[in-house]
């Protein structure tokens, strides 16, 4: 077709494909009529289309087509991407059905659309949340575009992630290969640059969860260095104290870190349960997702006395302390129990979901 300039040109366009159906297939009505199925009656009175569709919609065929379409949209069930679905076909499939069950009343489809979320516990709990402010499929489709965008910054168990600090934009990061000279003499964890590393990368698991959950506050957690296969953590050792000639007992320790003298965090550590807490309650919304602000804590095993009661929690921090290994100069990163600032916030960022 050639290139449309103008209204007109258009519409004498329109005019010009109608004349050629009408002279050489009959017109629109009797084309029309020549593909229904031989089995289906008409009467000889159809002189347009309006009536022709009425015809069709009162034969018992459209109430069985409607039917089958109806048991479809009642098993409708939504599959999120990241499960293989795809939200494409499964918007036009649901518009479809809309349309083949004649499901033209929104509180209807809302309805229907409800149901097939039903086993993913988040979509159906955000969508219902907004369903009273749509008053359309075009905007049941966006709100719920909308959901699907949010859950894609959701962080789950298994995924890949990044610890930003925030008050020095610099990463949290590990080297297999790279060990303290003093404490565990274990493999170490320092803020390194602040552009992303491939050796700041991390799983995260949530702890007796199911991979796939969902990660919310207070979870307890775990990073795995995502290179090296080691766990972020603390590292208790035992001492033998003697109280007389034939009388002592074993007593647990925690390795100070190289400058600071708090505790050592360590890439192979033997206490590694992490629990998550908001540092800024705005950005609270009950799941940990990407750029959230959080502090980072660890409950020790052992008090300072050794005893396995009331250990005390103590939070992740970085500061300006530095220390050398060789000729090479890393930031420290601590473990503490003293009052919390802005040196104890990171910035988790989402960098594959799993």
């Amino acid at each position: 077709m050639a290139e449309i300039s103008t209204d007109n040109e258009w519409i004498n366009d329109i005019k010009k494909y109608y004349n050629i159906w009408e002279d050489n297939y009959g017109g629109f009505l009797n084309t029309a009529k020549s593909l229904i199925n031989p089995i289906i009656k008409l009467p000889t009175e159809i002189n347009d289309l309006e009536k022709l569709r009425d015809i069709l919609k009162k034969d018992i065929t459209f109430t069985l087509f409607k039917n089958v379409n109806k048991r479809k949209f009642q098993s409708l069930k939504y599959i999120p991407e990241r499960d293989g679905g795809d939200n494409l076909k499964f918007f036009t499939c649901f518009h479809n059905l809309c349309y083949n069950t004649e499901t033209n009343d929104i509180e209807e489809q809302k309805e229907y659309f409800l149901k097939a979320l039903n086993d993913h516990p988040y979509f159906f709990t955000e969508f219902y949340k907004g369903m009273n402010n749509i008053k359309s499929m075009d905007e049941l489709i966006k709100a719920f575009d909308e959901i699907v965008m949010d859950e894609s910054n959701i962080i789950i168990d298994g995924s890949i992630v990044a610890l930003k600090h925030v008050a020095t934009g610099k990463y949290l990061t590990s080297i297999d290969n790279l060990h303290y000279t003093t404490g565990s003499e274990g493999p170490i964890v320092y803020t390194g640059n602040s552009r992303f590393d491939p050796n700041a990368c991390w799983y995260i698991f949530v702890n007796n969860g199911k991979y796939n959950d969902y990660i919310y506050t207070k979870s307890d957690i775990s990073f795995q260095h995502k290179i090296s296969g080691n766990s972020l953590g603390i590292c208790n050792y035992s001492q033998q104290v003697r109280y007389s000639r034939h009388l002592s007992r074993t007593q647990y320790k925690y390795h100070k870190s190289p400058s600071s003298n708090h505790t050592e965090v360590n890439c192979d550590g033997n206490e590694r349960e992490w629990k998550i807490d908001y540092s800024r309650l705005e950005n609270y919304e009950g799941y940990l997702k990407s750029n959230d602000i959080i502090n980072l804590s660890i409950k020790k095993s052992f008090d300072i006395n050794g005893h396995t009661q009331d250990g005390q929690v103590e939070f992740l921090r970085s500061h300006d302390v530095q220390f050398t290994i060789g000729n090479d100069t890393f930031q420290e990163v601590v473990c503490h129990n003293e009052r919390l600032a802005e040196n104890d916030e990171w910035c988790i960022e989402l960098i594959k979901q799993a």
